[in-house]
């Protein structure tokens, strides 16, 4: 917690609708891409928003760096409004929080030297004289396993490994608080990708950084968070501690994204659970809840209501299948009084 006691990043009920026209004479449609969602990230842990493509996860990113504006809802850094239209807000979003996206080949100006890309933020936003600016981008080269001589070369002389390396290092000039990461690993080989995540994981330690970590590979997210949230077409299923939602996945799209994720141990090994069915399309979601055409335990309810998200233990969970199950087991644990 920080020292005026809110939590250091907080969403609530975020929105993002596009209007868009699916032909040239229909009228526009709306598509809610994201469709309320809220956390809290605290201090130093990582908030892995996990979900197939299209479920509105990279939308999340973009309005937590304002790099979009949200069509509703609300963030707040330590308690601070800073999707206020003021200086000041924009000030401190720019400096606190930072985001890495998926392509390091596409997010770095091929005409500019790495030292040069690095020091672009501090140009705009401090008053660091060139030789200090220079030290700056050295030392935080020397962070991110980047060596002194990097310094003058171009993006496309590096591997992608060590392209997102510079992407992180951009990423701190500013001494940022919180890095949105957006899928940071998965345009990278297999053998590179633990050592950007272990990176990563040192660099939070080292710094106290937060991270929201986007990404479709839960095998990724185990490795990092600490708190995880499963999005199913613009809308939170599932939330909780990592091993909660690892160990006891109660939403059954959890349990099928989990159930299609390798393990190392071979004990954690899971039934496969087949997603069948197509990923509904956002421009027409189903009524009720949106997973229910691919939902094995998907009951009358489930296709005229929407499931809100409900509190159960540790976990946030959308389901009316398990609010069932919690309702039978409070019913076993009470007996009616005779």
């Amino acid at each position: 917690m920080s020292h005026n006691n809110s939590p250091l990043l907080q969403a609530i009920n975020l929105k993002k609708y596009y209007s868009v026209k699916s032909g040239m004479f229909s009228p526009k449609q709306q598509v809610k891409s994201l469709d309320g969602v809220s956390f809290t990230l605290e201090r130093g842990k990582t908030l892995a928003v996990v979900g197939e493509s299209g479920c509105g996860k990279s939308t999340l990113g973009r309005l937590l760096t304002m790099i979009e504006t949200p069509t509703a809802g609300e963030i707040y850094y330590q308690g601070q409004d800073i999707l206020k239209h003021d200086p000041a807000a924009q000030k401190l979003r720019r400096q606190k929080i930072q985001i890495v996206f998926q392509n390091p080949y596409a997010s770095l100006n091929p005409r500019k030297k790495v030292g040069d890309i690095l020091e672009e933020p501090l140009i705009i936003n401090t008053h660091l004289s060139r030789s200090e600016r220079k030290e700056r981008a050295q030392a935080i080269m020397d962070k991110v396993g980047l060596k002194t001589e990097h310094y003058d070369r171009y993006p496309h002389m590096f591997s992608g490994g060590q392209r997102q390396r510079i992407a992180i290092a951009r990423g701190l000039m500013l001494n940022p608080e919180i890095m949105i990461a957006d899928e940071p690993v998965s345009a990278l080989d297999v053998s590179v990708r633990a050592q950007v995540l272990n990176l990563m994981m040192d660099l939070q330690q080292e710094l106290g950084l937060s991270y929201v970590f986007i990404s479709h590979d839960l095998s990724v997210v185990e490795h990092i968070a600490d708190e995880v949230m499963v999005m199913y077409l613009g809308r939170c299923v599932e939330q909780g501690p990592k091993a909660e939602i690892f160990n006891n996945p109660r939403h059954p799209y959890t349990q099928a994204l989990l159930s299609a994720t390798p393990r190392l141990n071979p004990d954690a090994r899971r039934e496969r659970i087949k997603l069948t069915g197509e990923l509904p399309s956002p421009l027409n979601p189903p009524q009720g809840c949106a997973f229910n055409a691919r939902c094995r335990r998907a009951f009358d309810q489930c296709f005229e209501v929407k499931p809100a998200l409900k509190k159960y233990h540790d976990q946030l969970i959308a389901c009316f299948a398990v609010d069932r199950e919690e309702g039978l087991l409070e019913a076993i644990k009470t007996p009616a009084a005779g």
